[in-house]
């Protein structure tokens, strides 16, 4: 019994986590359905102001634009703005491939665009070489792009097509049969797939027609047509439901019933695919409300308006119609509301907190924030964030979350990302004072602190002034490796690996030096000797205040053995373009211990006065430096 109660939570739980991915993906672009629909209603021939040359705008839209934000609103869903572009090549392939509107094929070739795009970014972010990184992301995006976009083609618009093929004789078989509520069955899941004007024009308008110019009226032309189904579920939102979906409804009411533009309200279904079932018991209500009392119209209502429904009524059949709509909108709003209102008091107060928070964020976009002070209680996320969100953002990130480690502050999360990316769960955001107006538009809802350099600065200072104080957390002399047998303490420098007193040479024989110090203590291979001199030569390598951390780039993270330090001292110094280095700290860091080794160094070198830096460059005890970077 507990088992089938535990399956049917996860398959409920799998479900809520599939509306709302859906949901993220139709709720942002519900601007750009409006806006067709109101060009359609307004200028199309059937439409309130008939416009062949305005009436050309809005097919572009339903065409192109709708399913390609679709496509990069399902990829960045997924992976952000690279996903998002990926989803956007992607969806113009099911595009070209199909004569109707492709907003199902968006709906898969945009979540599927990131996801491929993901998985290929995590499987060489460690094989491309330093420099490379711009050129391997541009010319993957574009080949992988390339290829979804012709699978797309060839697979998944001729499913759809094949697939309003078979809806088609789906309706032609029941119609023929005399079980007309059965219809909706077909009918109402066939307008959420965007067949509506398929299966309207291709099947139900040949046989209205027919049927009118015997009988006068004919119920084929309410089939489709009638607002009410869709009626019911906007009022279910309206009613019960919570956020955007909850207050987009009135304007989404108004272009579907006066409007007459249905597929404004088949992205509500979208988000919970089990209000199908409102739909489909509305429109069966409703045409079973029609056969009773002998309702129809005339002509085809299009567009699908109450009022343009209310215009193609002949005499005698205003009371059926009416109860037709009515009935419709009861039914599928009683049925939609159980759905709705279900999973609204399923949403933890967390996640409405979540809500509320992104929702805030999106009224803030473009708006430069004043300071909010964030508590020391409350903060648990700070976020380095530069162009790239890697080198300089992650050396701080490193140094800080080091530090506040030191003092205690375990709970609290440092991160480094690119601006662009900064999450929204950010609370303070440190970014250089040129980067500030753009980190300002990117996270609104934090707190910003602006430094000219990334690692001396006072960010540390400023943070601790909102904490209580802790008692230190007991430092150790070397960082936590683990192993297969679990972890195990072991020192990252030892004595024997400080080098004092040494002549001055070239920078690039000093980095060979230490790429050889390394390989002498077991550290790393020989290959990485050559990857730290190549490191160089895209980036230098010296941090300031008299320190240089030259390592290894990505493509010879396999030569690194285990993690370790060596430290070269050359009391004239080396030079590094118009700086000099005293200190050579060449580094080997296994996994992601290079961020702790980092941290240690940057912490260690903020830490120092003039004097003890100048001790540093000079002394000739090694223990001065191994005290100083081991056991800092």
């Amino acid at each position: 019994m507990s088992t089938t109660r535990s399956s049917n939570h996860g398959v409920q739980e799998a479900m809520q986590k599939f509306g709302r991915f859906l949901s993220g993906m139709v709720l942002p672009n519900i601007g750009a359905f409006i806006a067709w629909g109101l060009l359609t209603a307004l200028f199309i021939p059937t439409g309130w102001l008939p416009n062949e040359y305005l009436a050309q705008v809005g097919g572009p839209m339903s065409k192109w634009l709708i399913p390609l934000l679709l496509g990069y609103s399902g990829g960045a869903a997924v992976y952000g703005h690279r996903g998002g572009v990926l989803g956007a090549i992607a969806t113009s392939g099911v595009i070209a491939g199909a004569d109707i509107p492709m907003f199902l094929g968006a709906m898969i070739m945009g979540p599927l665009g990131g996801f491929v795009i993901k998985k290929f970014d995590k499987a060489i972010e460690d094989q491309i070489p330093t420099g490379f990184e711009m050129l391997v992301n541009n010319f993957s995006a574009g080949i992988i792009g390339g290829i979804l976009a012709v699978l797309a083609f060839v697979g998944v618009g001729p499913v759809v097509l094949a697939a309003n093929g078979v809806l088609r004789a789906g309706v032609e078989g029941i119609v023929a049969v005399g079980l007309l509520p059965l219809a909706s069955i077909i009918i109402e899941p066939a307008k959420i797939l965007f067949l509506n004007n398929a299966i309207n024009h291709g099947v139900l308008s040949p046989l209205g027609i027919q049927q009118a110019e015997e009988f006068g009226k004919s119920m084929f032309f309410l089939l489709e047509a009638n607002p009410g189904p869709g009626l019911g579920v906007l009022l279910a939102y309206w009613f019960f439901g919570k956020g955007m979906a909850k207050d987009s409804t009135p304007g989404a009411i108004i272009i579907h019933v006066l409007g007459g533009i249905h597929e404004i309200y088949f992205p509500y279904v979208l988000m919970k695919p089990v209000l199908l079932l409102a739909v489909i018991a509305g429109g069966m209500a409703g045409v079973a409300t029609l056969q009773f009392l002998g309702g129809g119209l005339i002509a085809p209502a299009s567009p699908g308006s109450i009022l343009a429904v209310l215009a193609m009524t002949p005499k005698g059949a205003f009371l059926a119609n009416v109860a037709d709509f009515l009935v419709a909108t009861t039914v599928s709003c009683a049925v939609a509301s159980v759905f709705v209102k279900a999973s609204a008091s399923e949403e933890s107060e967390e996640s409405l907190k979540d809500a509320q928070a992104d929702m805030q964020a999106l009224k803030n976009r473009g708006k430069v924030m004043p300071e909010v002070k964030v508590s020391g209680a409350e903060l648990r996320t700070i976020v380095y964030a530069c162009d790239a969100g890697m080198g300089s953002s992650a050396l701080g990130a490193a140094s800080l979350r080091k530090k506040l480690r030191k003092a205690g502050y375990e709970d609290i999360s440092v991160t480094n990302a690119a601006i662009g990316s900064i999450p929204q769960t950010a609370q303070i955001v440190v970014t250089h004072e040129k980067l500030a107006q753009r980190a300002m538009e990117d996270a609104p809802q934090a707190e910003h602190i602006l430094v000219r350099n990334f690692t001396q600065n006072d960010v540390f200072e400023q943070i601790m002034a909102r904490l209580e104080p802790k008692t230190a957390a007991s430092s150790h002399a070397g960082v936590l490796v683990a192993g297969q047998h679990g972890a195990k303490e072991r020192h990252i420098l030892d004595m024997t690996n400080i080098q004092l007193g040494l002549t001055s040479v070239t920078k690039e024989e000093a980095i060979r030096q230490a790429g050889e110090a390394l390989a002498a203590a077991g550290y790393v291979d020989e290959p990485y000797i050559e990857g730290m001199l190549n490191r160089e030569k895209d980036i230098s390598t010296y941090v300031g205040r008299g320190i240089a951390i030259p390592h290894g780039e990505n493509s010879v993270k396999s030569s690194i053995r285990e993690s370790g330090i060596v430290v070269l001292q050359y009391p004239q110094g080396i030079k590094f373009g118009k700086d000099m280095a005293y200190l050579l700290v060449g580094i080997a860091g296994k996994d992601n211990d290079h961020l702790s080794i980092l941290a240690n160094i940057a912490a260690t070198m903020d830490e120092c006065t003039e004097a003890e830096l100048d001790t540093l460059y000079h002394t000739t005890d090694p223990k001065v430096l191994y005290e100083r970077f081991a056991l800092a």
